[in-house]
């Protein structure tokens, strides 16, 4: 317990500083916009699938790593397989502090850094992903392994950003940081438990954090399991950029488990989106459940696979395994 103490205070002094700026929403709209799969279940092809999510996110020419997969190579494979090459990327994010999200990040800065220094030099985060997590009795180690993770970042010269609420990291591109949960969403796996005041508390994984896109076609949303739950996090990106309009929500939304009555209700909360290109934890009978209530087709909403992108005025390119041929 002082060993991972000690490690966490040495941590918290390195940050960059927590960042928090308020939303206008008035600002810069994105004109180009590309988002593309690099870690989930499915793959094509030469691809390489697993349980966990990333994704390159390309806004305006300025582009940006978001999650970084499970298993240390798998995006790395995967991205020389999609001739993709992210050394040019030097923003990174982790939505929270589950492995099947940061398990990439080393592996892939120190590979990239060979070739550019700044690859991956800016991690972005959500306040409390450094929070100790527990079992039940709240005795033993922290089963959260992030500040070791985020320790042997800091090792290889890169700088680590908190956020503590919605920040605005390129124009039209916002960080929503933790996200007001108006909404009673249980988009987490119980079993983990956070200590306040000497008491133990669920962990609802209150960093969980989602990229936002503002565009003059309305709003793009990337989350990585949406552990902050869809509705609540749909709801926080039209009050950062002011746009009522979901033009696409995109990657893992933690509904495999969900009941009908569940999907019915985030269906109805989402109404108006135009394209779902849904990963990971999402799930393939609540992807083509959610396809039907939202009034959407096998072209608009897709369970997304390796290489599968969204692009604004585009659409989806789902790929071969998950594409639709009509």
């Amino acid at each position: 317990m002082k060993h991972w103490m000690a490690w966490t205070l040495l941590l918290l002094a390195a940050l960059t500083g927590t960042a928090a700026r308020a939303a206008s929403g008035a600002g810069h709209q994105a004109q180009a916009v590309k988002v593309t799969t690099l870690s989930t279940m499915l793959a094509d092809y030469e691809g390489l699938g697993e349980w966990g999510y990333a994704a390159l996110v390309e806004v305006d020419g300025r582009r940006v790593l978001f999650d970084t997969g499970a298993n240390p190579d798998v995006v790395l494979k995967n991205t020389e397989a999609l001739h993709i090459d992210l050394s040019t990327v030097e923003d990174v994010v982790i939505s929270h502090f589950h492995d099947d999200h940061t398990g990439g990040l080393i592996t892939l800065r120190k590979a990239l850094m060979q070739k550019n220094p700044g690859a991956l030099s800016h991690l972005y985060v959500g306040e409390g992903i450094f929070e100790p997590r527990y079992h039940k009795d709240g005795k033993g180690e922290s089963e959260n392994g992030f500040p070791a993770l985020a320790k042997a970042y800091l090792d290889t010269g890169g700088r680590i950003q908190q956020l503590s609420g919605p920040a605005e990291i390129a124009s039209g591109v916002w960080l929503t940081g933790p996200v007001p949960r108006g909404h009673a969403e249980t988009n987490w796996n119980p079993g983990l438990f956070i200590k306040t005041g000497g008491q133990l508390f669920p962990d609802t994984l209150r960093e969980d954090t989602s990229l936002v896109i503002d565009t003059a076609q309305g709003v793009v949303i990337v989350t990585g399991c949406g552990h902050a739950g869809i509705m609540n996090i749909a709801e926080h990106a039209k009050a950062i950029t002011g746009d009522a309009r979901l033009v696409a929500v995109i990657g893992g939304i933690h509904l495999f488990a969900a009941r009908d009555a569940v999907l019915v209700e985030t269906a109805a909360r989402l109404k108006g989106l135009s394209y779902l290109l849904a990963a990971h934890c999402t799930g393939i009978e609540a992807t083509v459940r959610l396809r039907e209530l939202l009034g959407l087709d096998r072209r608009t909403a897709v369970v997304a696979a390796i290489g599968s992108s969204f692009t604004l005025g585009k659409g989806i390119e789902a790929g071969a395994i998950a594409g639709w041929v009509g």
